[in-house]
């Protein structure tokens, strides 16, 4: 059986005729949430069953799902060979109802979403890096993932979503199928989800964040930087003898952006060994010229690491120190922290 979510839309009119049918297969599916194929009552019975007899769009299942106390959930699937990945959602504004329980302003939710099984980066930082690569996800794997989380949670077709790339996996190693995803995402028969409201995080692939501008899909791009040297990057991101920072900044300065974007820079505040105000000097120096936005996220811990939270008071200081001199930086809140489902701590497990 095919997954059919692999598919864009332009791909399918090479193979379903006419054309106006797939436009209804993908109504049913990204909008009106089917369930199977002999659901499409629009159809022709004929193309019904022959769709049904070819083609699915189930390429996950959920077995595992957990709710953190500031309401972001973590999914475990599993997929059709057996491997596991994980995704989370995080709702970033609750909705607010008035007296007469009118609807004042939506409520508003990112999906974070896996692009690998597993990561061959091997960020020493990092849990899901532990268990290695075990293969890329397909396109049709990573829209499941979100339309399995739409739906699940009721977030109707109209409310639109922000999806980061940034669970499971080196997205940019799988940049294929992850541009594939975005384009797919993005059609306005499918869940016309902006690429503006997609984020590709990669911890600094040079080589295929020229690509990636190269396709000018218009998402935005996140950098894991976490270190302002290379001997500290290193001991980090092992990915940082292939691509130093150097070259990471050439890239990221290559880079096409929305003029009222900003690259996007996750700077990992582990204690005592980026988080002082040497380090943030440093990272102004870096990051001049570049229409630039810190995002400093507090180590999270877990089982085995070496590595220690650091003071909030250490973080404020280094973000005060950023703002001063003009870069726009935020703390980042960890959500999910309890049910380890933050930045960092994705793993596929049971227990």
């Amino acid at each position: 059986m095919i997954n059919i979510l692999d598919y864009t839309k332009e791909e399918l009119y090479e193979i379903i005729k006419p054309n106006f049918r797939v436009k209804q297969i993908f109504e049913w599916i990204y909008k009106k949430n089917a369930n199977d194929f002999l659901q499409m009552s629009s159809l022709p019975k004929n193309l019904r069953e022959e769709l049904n007899n070819t083609y699915h769009f189930s390429p996950l299942k959920c077995i595992k799902s957990e709710e953190s106390k500031d309401g972001s959930i973590k999914y475990l699937f599993e997929l059709l060979d057996g491997m596991k990945i994980e995704s989370v959602l995080l709702p970033m504004k609750k909705e607010l109802i008035d007296e007469n329980g009118k609807i004042i302003k939506h409520a508003r939710y990112t999906i974070c979403v896996s692009s690998q099984v597993g990561c061959k980066s091997g960020c020493s930082f990092c849990l899901t890096a532990k268990g290695g690569l075990k293969r890329n996800l397909s396109a049709g794997e990573i829209v499941g993932q979100i339309l399995w989380i739409k739906k699940h949670n009721n977030i109707p077709y109209e409310r639109r979503v922000n999806i980061v790339y940034m669970g499971m996996g080196e997205p940019l190693d799988n940049l294929k199928n992850v541009s594939k995803a975005v384009k797919i995402l993005a059609d306005n028969d499918a869940l016309a989800i902006s690429p503006r409201r997609q984020t590709i995080s990669t911890s600094g692939l040079a080589k295929q964040i020229i690509e990636l501008g190269n396709m000018n899909l218009g998402v935005l791009l996140a950098i894991s930087l976490h270190a302002v040297n290379d001997e500290l990057r290193t001991k980090l991101m092992p990915i940082n003898k292939a691509y130093n920072i150097a070259s990471i900044m050439d890239a990221v300065r290559a880079f096409p952006i929305d003029q009222r974007k900003r690259v996007l820079f996750e700077y990992l505040l582990i204690d005592g060994l980026n988080d002082k105000i040497e380090h943030a000097k440093e990272l102004v120096k870096l990051l001049n010229g570049i229409k630039a936005k810190v995002n400093l996220i507090l180590f999270n811990p877990h089982e085995g690491s070496e590595y220690k939270r650091p003071s909030i008071e250490n973080a404020v200081k280094f973000q005060d120190y950023l703002s001063a001199k003009g870069v726009t930086c935020t703390i980042r809140e960890s959500k999910g922290l309890d049910i380890s489902a933050a930045c960092g701590q994705l793993k596929e497990r049971l227990s």
